[in-house]
């Protein structure tokens, strides 16, 4: 490594600490003071950049590098917003220290995605000043709503009327093995069971909610869902999930509803339309054998398409041959969760979901990520982004 990688991996490291430093869980901490980090050091370095809001909040930071030659953009994404912290007793250091310990940087965020935040800013330091030789251009987008699942950075970018839509984009997700080229999809609903009121005393004998809900959860479970279809080139198949269970308070009363959230993960073989009528169709066996005064109600909140990139599509490509370059040895990944990617998918938009440093603790206790490959994986973003924007 010269002085000069080394010196770009220590200044990374260094704005990194300080955006782990800064808490910022979603749902929980103001975003403010880790933006204004990232806002500070922009600054200082003359890159143009604006907050973004979704919704009336604030949803990300987007830095914009014009090159002076006609050309597509092409987009850097990295959230440093966080997951929760969970039990911090169970943390075997703070989670928001922030410090470098036997080469891993430490805290919530580190892996999940403070560093790749604080690299991909500044590779867009390092692209401004050749910015007149490039085609199209390059915008990082630092997103401050992605654990919460809404994505409204993600949103708000490509919402912008000011912004060029990118024509692919690379998620900076940790892992040094492989890179994410796609994901299964989702559809999630929201299921209101109803059933009689009363009390549970009482010496009529009546099948409430909570009861009810109880029973769909096992029809659930016992849903048929067909396997990986391998002549798909999908490799995974569809996945469903209760994910929470609400009903009832106290002891002496039964409830008259009771919901259910239904996480289903689709696949192109099994997608939203079926991923529906298999629910609808384990509420309607329910409200046959156990009759209500009222039927059941599906509620769908979201629903995001599987995508699968191949290895000679863009900007998958060109970042199989700059990591091939650095000596690295990776291989295609199709995730079985979802994430930016599969928003990006029903845009249009190709997206890569990962590939960076190697991490522990991901979302979980004790989460850092290891800096020794940090700079051949700055390397490898900074020629793929490079070839990028030397082509029309």
């Amino acid at each position: 490594m010269s002085s000069s990688e080394g010196d770009r991996a220590a200044s990374v490291t260094e704005l990194a600490q300080e955006l782990v430093r800064r808490p910022s869980r979603a749902g929980i901490d103001d975003y403010g003071p880790v933006l204004e980090v990232l806002e500070d050091w922009l600054g200082v370095r003359g890159l143009p950049h604006r907050r973004l809001h979704h919704q009336g909040e604030l949803a990300g930071l987007l830095v914009e590098i014009p090159g002076g030659r006609p050309g597509r953009w092409w987009a850097l994404d990295a959230c440093v917003d966080t997951a929760p912290y969970g039990d911090e007793s169970a943390w075997s250091f703070p989670p928001d220290s922030g410090d470098v310990v036997s080469g891993w940087l430490r805290g919530r965020g580190s892996a999940d995605s403070k560093l790749a935040a604080a690299m991909f800013c500044h590779l867009a330091a390092d692209l401004a000043p050749r910015a007149a030789e490039l085609h199209g251009g390059l915008a990082v987008l630092l997103d401050v709503d992605e654990h919460t699942g809404t994505f409204g950075g993600a949103r708000a970018y490509l919402a912008d009327e000011h912004a060029a839509r990118p024509e692919g984009v690379m998620i900076g997700y940790p892992g040094l093995d492989e890179i994410v080229v796609g994901g299964r999809g989702l559809w999630r609903a929201v299921i209101a069971v109803p059933g009689p009121a009363g009390h549970s005393g009482s010496r009529r004998t009546q099948v409430g909610a909570v009861s009810r809900a109880a029973h769909l959860v096992r029809l659930l479970d016992a849903a048929h869902l067909p396997g990986a279809d391998g002549a798909s080139g999908f490799p995974l198949g569809p996945k469903l999930t209760v994910t929470a269970f609400h009903g009832g308070a106290g002891f002496s009363t039964t409830p008259d509803l009771c919901e259910l959230n239904v996480d289903v993960r689709t696949v192109p073989g099994f997608d939203a339309r079926e991923a529906e009528a298999l629910i609808r169709k384990a509420v309607a066996e329910l409200d046959a054998d156990m009759p209500s005064p009222r039927p059941t109600d599906v509620t769908p909140v979201a629903s995001w398409p599987p995508f699968r990139l191949t290895e000679d599509e863009q900007p998958a490509a060109t970042l199989f041959e700059a990591t091939a370059a650095q000596g690295l040895r990776v291989h295609a990944k199709v995730a079985g969760p979802s994430n930016i990617g599969n928003l990006l998918a029903g845009e249009g938009i190709p997206a890569t979901a990962g590939f960076g440093v190697p991490y522990e603790g991901l979302h979980g206790t004790d989460e850092r990520a290891h800096l020794a490959a940090l700079p051949q994986v700055y390397a490898a973003y900074r020629q793929a982004v490079l070839s990028l924007l030397s082509q029309p």
